[in-house]
């Protein structure tokens, strides 16, 4: 039987989940609900429901926020991809290859959908190439450029789930596990587990575009050679800024991943991974490029660009889950599933299979945010550990490749007109389906392995 509190926490959980697919409002919006109705409904004090807006996974990623906002400014990141794409050649699969390795390295860092933004303009300076030359836009030159179109847009999903600032709904994740059962993931381990996943998935992705959807035979042009170094030209030589911000990057990631080594040589500094996010962001306030001009790499009228609604929706993520589980409901849902026969290999293959497709119609971060608390009740009502569903579902969340409205970079490449609906939807609904099959084979043999 639901308390009177857990009927309100699932009436409120329904009126945003309501808002959040048919975006009524900004869905950052919509994460403010619990802030006024848990403590109108006495679900939770209003102290204890703003102390989830200030989790320290909302300054973790704070702290990546800027760090993205840095490399931006300077234009370190379009150099990197630009390098990137040089250095994996120019015959037709290498530039696509490029485009995607270059897409995802910069998803794992900011935004998949700056990387998309970064990525397509180059992209387009190439196809223009197969566009105005002497043959015209043959059969060949369109698969090309559907192929750069979609690989950019895949790897851009995919990359991002590499690392835990990569994209939200890992961030989601973690806050949940800190807030709600005192389990850990340190940077270094998450990207034991989303890396290789990521990696799988862009390799599967690059190869079903290049070798079965699109293959562009006997497609040759090197002019593209000439497109990538005029755009490096354009960015001159590398700045002191850019050296300055690349340093700063450098210290972060480093710190990030040899964190718990750190620590143990060090007992006394108890790193946290929002320590050296929040470090990485002061730095770049507060070092001085000439100190004399006053010049720093970033200054707080630039965090005008930052996407604090996603800031807020981690926090209304994290109240709604804190709801849930005060409120009784995880318990009753892993009681419920405890006192049933339902095979756990095939529960896991099922919400998998209905997160990933789900997110192809709404907000994967708001999805996250809603299901992630009931996942975890259904994993301790099947006597399973819940790192064990949790991860899998979560990655699911991210794998969004057939729609255009699924992710912002699968609406971005849509928009160049190089891509239709059909196109992206036969090529996607084959890479959802092996994201299926990998994130199972994740659960059943690879998690119990780590975790």
């Amino acid at each position: 039987m639901v308390s009177e509190a857990g009927d309100a926490v699932i009436a409120i959980a329904l009126w945003m989940l309501i808002w959040w697919i048919t975006e009524a409002v900004s869905i950052s919006v919509t994460a403010l609900l619990p802030l006024l109705l848990f403590p109108f409904f006495k679900i939770l004090p209003i102290a204890e429901v703003g102390a989830n807006y200030g989790s320290p996974i909302v300054f973790l990623f704070f702290g990546g926020f800027v760090m993205a906002l840095a490399l931006e400014k300077v234009n370190l990141h379009k150099r990197i991809a630009l390098n990137i794409i040089r250095l994996t050649g120019t015959s037709p699969n290498r530039v696509i290859l490029g485009f995607m390795l270059a897409t995802a390295t910069l998803s794992m860092w900011i935004s998949n959908t700056a990387s998309t933004v970064v990525m397509l303009p180059i992209a387009i300076s190439v196809i223009k190439l197969l566009v105005n030359d002497e043959d015209g836009f043959t059969k060949n030159d369109q698969n090309f450029a559907l192929s750069v179109m979609l690989g950019i847009a895949f790897s851009a999903n995919a990359g991002g789930i590499a690392t835990v600032i990569g994209t939200p709904p890992n961030s989601v994740l973690i806050g949940l596990l800190e807030n709600e059962y005192n389990i850990e993931i340190s940077f270094l381990r998450w990207m034991s587990i989303g890396l290789p996943f990521s990696a799988v998935m862009i390799g599967i992705s690059y190869l079903v575009l290049v070798k079965w959807m699109f293959p562009n035979r006997d497609l040759k042009f090197n002019a593209s050679k000439e497109v990538i170094q005029t755009e490096l030209q354009k960015l001159g030589a590398t700045s002191g800024k850019e050296k300055l911000v690349l340093v700063i990057f450098g210290v972060t990631v480093f710190l990030w991943i040899f964190r718990t080594l750190i620590n143990k040589l060090f007992p006394g500094l108890a790193l946290t991974d929002t320590m050296i996010s929040i470090f990485a962001a002061l730095a770049l306030f507060c070092i001085p490029y000439n100190l004399k001009k006053g010049d720093f790499i970033i200054s707080w009228k630039d965090t005008q660009q930052l996407a604090w609604g996603i800031l807020i929706l981690f926090g209304g993520g994290l109240a709604l889950a804190k709801g849930m589980s005060v409120s009784g409901i995880v318990d009753l849902v892993a009681g419920a599933i405890a006192t049933s026969d339902i095979s756990i290999l095939l529960t896991a293959a099922l919400l998998i299979f209905l997160i990933l497709f789900m997110t192809e119609l709404m907000s994967n971060v708001a999805l996250i945010s809603v299901l992630a608390p009931v996942v975890a009740g259904i994993a301790i009502g099947l006597d399973v550990p819940i790192l064990h569903l949790l991860i899998p579902v979560t990655m699911a969340s991210s794998c969004a490749f057939m729609l255009p409205m699924a992710t912002p970079p699968n609406a971005i490449v849509f928009a160049s007109g190089y891509v239709q609906v059909p196109q992206m939807a036969k090529v996607g609904v084959f890479l959802n389906l092996i994201a299926i099959v990998l994130l199972i084979a994740m659960f059943q043999w690879v998690l119990p392995l780590l975790f």
